[in-house]
């Protein structure tokens, strides 16, 4: 989807058909609708209850279908102002007071007092090359719960150099995207 096209349609659960708007921003990448189909078809039987951190968020498709889908809330982070009003736009409209969105820049947020989050989607900018410092910022810094679930999404051909404790559970491709998702180990084997 081009990021002049407007609009994204959550796929399942409670909000399924949905649709979120979307501003035209350059570089804004919402994750295409067959993967999110493959990657909650993954999380199905974890999702319910689970406390999620969107980091990166942009449209923030990721999060919305994780409470959609059951998740008890979501924290979205996404440093982009217009993206994030947007986001806070899509929450309010479609009645969800389970997501709270904090404008300001990943890496900033991790640098803050950490809370263990069981599932995490770590989707930043391709351009940018941040996974290698967020997993471990996110790793090291508490943001972690001891089984969590971790998503990362990357260029086709790019499999980032994540902490060993993270191991890989599935993965695909669509297009030009590699999508990965991660169990992180009770303790290393």
């Amino acid at each position: 989807m081009s990021a002049g096209s407007g609009r994204i349609r959550i796929i399942g659960g409670s909000l399924r058909n949905s649709r979120l708007n979307v501003p035209e921003l350059p570089g804004l990448r919402p994750t295409a609708e067959r993967v999110r189909e493959t990657l909650f078809n993954w999380l199905a039987p974890v999702i319910a209850g689970e406390n999620c951190l969107d980091l990166c968020a942009g449209t923030g498709a990721l999060g919305i279908e994780a409470l959609s889908r059951g998740a008890a809330k979501v924290q979205f982070v996404e440093r982009d102002a217009r993206a994030a009003q947007a986001l806070r736009d899509n929450l309010v409209r479609l009645k969800i007071a389970n997501g709270q969105v904090s404008t300001t820049d990943a890496g900033v947020y991790l640098q803050g007092a950490a809370q263990p989050y069981g599932l995490v989607f770590l989707d930043p900018p391709f351009a940018l090359n941040l996974w290698s410092a967020l997993a471990r910022r996110l790793e090291e810094g508490g943001w972690l719960s001891s089984a969590a679930w971790i998503y990362v999404e990357s260029p086709r051909g790019t499999v980032p150099a994540l902490p060993e404790s993270w191991l890989l559970h599935r993965e695909g491709h669509a297009g030009e995207v590699r999508y990965a998702l991660y169990r992180r180990a009770n303790e290393l084997r």
